[in-house]
């Protein structure tokens, strides 16, 4: 060896050796900062924290996921984080795509850098779990030992931690291999892919294991909320997946109750009052037994929710109430049951019936924030009896119109097994009273887009026209569901992951409050999710004005609603025709003026004219469906 490259060597050892100096100093200097470290006990106990959080114990928790990837880990994960959020429950999901975007993107994949990925987590768990918050961490964390890790920094802060083993098998996983991770392992291109290039070592003794293959999400959450809940850590909720009270009798009671209903004082109601005892017997106003007392008004009128008797509170934003007249309040005062009549025949009995005062302008002033008689909706209420009457039903059988749509009309149990039959694992409503444009059709397509990207495997869409009493210039709910089929035959929506039938609820058009109403009754049949557009249940206000509500404020309201904590809002966005691609599109603002925003009105007119309107702005067969009608009114009235 030369001298030149002696010396050149001397020179890298040298230099080597001031790195590693360098380092044993900086060891030496963290090291001497860990010995000054005093941990500081907190003032707030883990008591208070629960009341601050709403609740009288402590849930703070952390369920660690563990499996290979694609098992399922995250979207079980994501769905008990929307279940426990529903039930008022904080939780936070921490996922390991997510975290190495932020906290550990400084971290890869070596064994020391997924002990050190571990590590930190589980640290971060802790401190949401003593905050009082159900930790769910979605993490591969293939080594038992870094598992093991997790679970003693919970378990020395006397921190309950569950380990959850996704067993699905590998096979699986590389079939679904959404992020196709596997596909880029198997080519070499990912080194100590685990499951591939890297053992994952199965846990032996975890708290629960779920084998994914032949269950939907929905079942394998529900293992995890067990677990839960036998361990004291989540209360037992009362499963209403089976479904929700009807008021229909049956069998022996209700031969004998038709016999006692002939001997009863009776009242004979309207179609709108029949349309009240459909909604309530079917179970859209579910906990409700019938029209409401005063009581159950009041807390309607002025609370939007009526309080169960755990004191927990249920949306009821719209009071559900019969009005009878003065004479008949006082032919009726005394009776023990009452029998409701339409047509002269007997549907329904009313027990134990309370009489109070139908005080009509309280009423307006607080569910329409109006008292005009120019709105429709108003001007029935005005018209009805000075009195109301409240109590139990007991209703003889399904109310049937005869209309051709009666096989449309199902009721919230029939919904929630069409669901089940369809494999659905989210049900996402869209309030509409109105036909349907390829902007709306966007609208829910991009919804069923997003669910799936979230991990859900088979969401439906449940298309759900009002069906019940609507002013007299709203489009016929034949013309409507005939529209609606026209969509389906297009394929614009997909007919095999939408279920179309009607809401038997009168329309009030009352705006935010009557949102709660259509959403709280699509969350009893099953919808989990919604989807609410601008101004629902608005119109003119009666005197010229405007809008009678602000068109934002629906679906702002709905948000923040209480007592609809297991729907999740899907937040609206506008559509609007974009000539430059000559189909409906999402406005974007910054070329406004690409978009062509087709008004109801200019739609009507169009209609009404036998014009087309521009391209892809509506199903070509479902325009014919609108048009036609449009002609024929202008027919009778030119006839007229």
């Amino acid at each position: 060896m030369s001298l030149e490259q002696r010396n050149k060597k001397v020179a890298e050892t040298f230099e080597k050796f001031k790195i590693a100096q360098w380092g044993n100093d900086l060891i030496r200097s963290c090291a001497q900062v860990a010995t000054n470290v005093v941990e500081q006990k907190h003032q707030v106990s883990r008591a208070k924290r629960s009341r601050a959080l709403g609740s009288r114990a402590f849930r703070g928790s952390t369920v660690w996921f563990t499996g290979l990837s694609g098992a399922g880990k995250t979207s079980i994960a994501f769905a008990l984080e929307a279940y426990l959020v529903s039930k008022g429950i904080p939780a936070y999901g921490l996922d390991g795509d997510n975290i190495r975007t932020g906290l550990n993107k400084n971290l890869g994949f070596s064994k020391e850098d997924r002990e050190e990925n571990i590590r930190r987590v589980a640290e971060v768990a802790k401190l949401f779990a003593d905050s009082g918050v159900v930790c769910l961490c979605s993490f591969v964390s293939p080594f038992a030992e870094d598992r093991e890790v997790a679970r003693r920094t919970h378990t020395d802060s006397d921190l309950p931690f569950f380990e959850v083993f996704i067993d699905t098998p590998l096979e699986v996983c590389e079939q679904r291999d959404t992020k196709g991770l596997y596909k880029k392992a198997r080519e070499g291109q990912i080194k100590g892919f685990t499951g591939i290039t890297q053992e994952y070592e199965r846990p032996e003794a975890p708290e629960l294991v779920i084998q994914t293959v032949g269950r939907s999400i929905e079942e394998s959450t529900m293992e995890v909320i067990r677990l839960l809940e036998s361990q004291g850590i989540i209360p037992r909720v009362e499963n209403t997946v089976s479904g929700v009270e009807e008021l229909f009798i049956y069998g022996n009671r209700l031969s004998s109750a038709i016999e006692e209903a002939g001997r009863l004082p009776q009242v004979e109601i309207t179609a709108l009052d029949l349309q009240w005892v459909q909604v309530l017997s079917e179970g859209w106003a579910y906990p409700l037994k019938g029209f409401m007392r005063e009581t159950e008004y009041l807390q309607a009128l002025h609370s939007n929710c009526i309080s169960l008797p755990d004191g927990s509170l249920v949306n009821q934003s719209v009071p559900v109430v019969l009005p009878v007249s003065t004479q008949d309040k006082e032919r009726l005062a005394g009776a023990s049951a009452i029998a409701l009549l339409y047509s002269g025949k007997a549907v329904a009995i009313l027990r134990a019936p309370e009489f109070y005062p139908h005080r009509k302008q309280e009423r307006c002033a607080r569910q329409f924030g109006i008292f005009h008689t120019g709105h429709p909706y108003i001007k029935m209420i005005d018209e009805s009896g000075d009195w109301l009457v409240g109590g139990n039903l007991e209703v003889f059988a399904r109310v049937r119109w005869n209309d051709g749509l009666d096989a449309y009309r199902l009721t919230p149990n029939e919904l929630r097994n069409k669901f089940k039959e369809l494999d659905a694992d989210a049900v996402f409503a869209f309030q509409l009273r109105n036909p349907i444009h390829n902007g709306h059709a966007l609208l829910m397509q991009d919804t069923q887009r997003q669910l799936t990207e979230r991990g859900y495997q088979k969401p439906v869409l449940l298309l759900h026209p009002l069906g019940g009493w609507t002013k007299d210039d709203d489009v016929p709910l034949e013309t409507r569901i005939n529209q609606h089929k026209a969509v389906l035959n297009e394929g614009i929506l997909d007919p095999n992951s939408t279920v179309l039938a009607i809401f038997p609820s009168p329309m009030m058009y009352a705006g935010p409050t009557e949102v709660q109403w259509h959403a709280k009754c699509r969350m009893n049949a099953g919808a989990n999710h919604y989807i609410v557009g601008r101004d629902p249940a608005g119109l003119p206000h009666p005197n010229g004005s405007g809008d009678l509500y602000d068109p934002r404020h629906g679906a702002m309201v709905l948000k923040m609603a209480p007592g609809l904590n297991d729907l999740e809002i899907i937040p609206f966005r506008v559509a609007a025709y974009d000539c430059s691609v000559g189909k409906m599109a999402f406005f974007d603002p910054t070329r406004k003026e690409d978009f062509d925003f087709i008004s109801g009105t200019r739609m009507r007119g169009l209609a009404k004219s036998g014009k087309e309107p521009p391209k892809g702005f509506m199903a070509p067969s479902a325009w014919k469906v609108l048009s036609e009608y449009y002609q024929s009114l202008k027919s009778k009235m030119d006839t007229n």
